[in-house]
């Protein structure tokens, strides 16, 4: 006859099939900093890019040009993507399921936005974000964070060009950055992240796989070109914040 188990350990072995993930959403500002930017945050019509915390890492989507693979990425959290200012963080919930599980949720998302398929309107950062917390926790991320999208598909002829296509970079005045000071922005943007962007399933030590910063400013394909810049399915020029890192074929 089998021993009895006591409830004290049914109880703690139940614990920690249940134990919670925190799934946390950082958001960051694309306009530039200024007057309109926090005028539009406020109304909460700001043009935004998020990213979904988990276990230490913050995975987002972005576009890029090789066919078939993803355009999931992570990086440490809170690392502003290029012409970005983090806005705040939200504790979405948590999740009970298992590592294995979130990996293999991750994963599927990571199929279902590929690279080539970003666009700026319908399927851009932040519907990957609603995606992933729809999945994690059966809520989708805040409808405000995609706000300025879905008035960019309802009424595409009076959103502002800039809605869609904010400029490369700005500086705190609004105005925009000359050559030289492109390429030292950048750089000192990647100096002060300690993880720069690594592609899902790519993490063998390669990361954004551009040969150089100018490259990567201008959105090169990094394949060694820099002259074909990185377009959306509507063939809208992405700005360097929606574009993943190219990274490199395992």
């Amino acid at each position: 006859m089998a021993p009895k188990r006591s409830k004290s350990t049914r109880t703690h072995r139940s614990t920690l099939s249940l134990q919670k993930t925190e799934v946390v959403i950082n958001v960051y500002d694309l306009l530039p900093p200024g007057r309109l930017s926090s005028v539009l945050w406020t109304l909460g019509t700001s043009l935004l890019h998020s990213g979904v915390v988990i276990n230490g890492r913050e995975y987002a989507y972005g576009g890029h040009d090789r066919p078939g693979v993803t355009g999931v990425y992570w990086t440490k959290p809170k690392t502003e993507p290029p012409g970005g200012t983090f806005r705040c963080e939200i504790m979405h919930g948590f999740t009970v399921a298992p590592q294995n599980e979130i990996d293999a949720i991750i994963r599927t998302a990571s199929e279902e936005f590929q690279g080539t398929a970003y666009n700026l309107l319908t399927k851009n950062c932040n519907h990957f974000t609603a995606y992933l917390c729809q999945k994690l926790t059966g809520e989708s991320g805040p409808h405000w964070l995609n706000r300025a999208a879905s008035i960019g598909v309802a009424l595409p002829c009076v959103v502002p060009r800039d809605w869609i296509e904010p400029p490369d970079y700005d500086n705190a005045e609004g105005e925009l950055l000359d050559e030289d000071d492109h390429a030292d922005e950048q750089s000192r943007m990647l100096r002060h992240s300690s993880e720069q962007p690594h592609l899902l399933h790519d993490d063998h030590g390669s990361t954004g796989g551009w040969d150089s910063e100018e490259e990567r400013r201008r959105g090169g394909s990094g394949k060694g070109k820099g002259k074909a810049a990185v377009r959306d399915t509507a063939g809208r020029p992405l700005p360097p914040s929606e574009r993943a890192p190219s990274g490199s074929r395992a």
